[in-house]
């Protein structure tokens, strides 16, 4: 099983940004407060020193070209990555930035695999 927090509703590319994308969207338009923005970067840091960054890995992951509308999903079994979810989605809910969970024992082409996520291309695209 595997879930992604994202939103309901595609960007102007077509794309359906996941929940880390869209608190850091809020940031870089200077929207959120200065105890949100505190909360991001320590939080987004703790990610980045305990979740591998697909693209270190293999930098064509999300190259739309090559993987059409590739998107990361956690493992269910990683529930500790997704300790702190909550708390970006609290911000993005305190900003009326609608995000939803999904979850799905099959979202889709596995194109990357570690311990704590998948990055897959949605079947309807790949």
């Amino acid at each position: 099983m595997y879930v992604r927090f994202q939103s309901p509703k595609p960007n102007g590319r077509g794309t359906y940004p996941g929940v880390f994308g869209l608190v850091n969207g809020l940031a870089a338009q200077g929207r959120l407060s200065n105890a949100e923005e505190r909360f991001r970067r320590e939080n987004n840091a703790w990610y980045e020193a305990n979740f591998t960054n697909p693209a270190t890995v293999d930098p064509t992951v999300y190259d739309r070209s090559i993987n059409p509308g590739a998107a990361a999903w956690f493992k269910l079994s990683a529930g500790h990555l997704m300790q702190r979810v909550p708390g970006y989605l609290a911000i993005l809910a305190a900003h009326d930035v609608e995000c939803v969970r999904l979850e799905s024992v099959d979202p889709g082409r596995i194109i990357y695999e570690d311990d704590g996520q998948v990055v897959v291309v949605p079947h309807e695209i790949g």
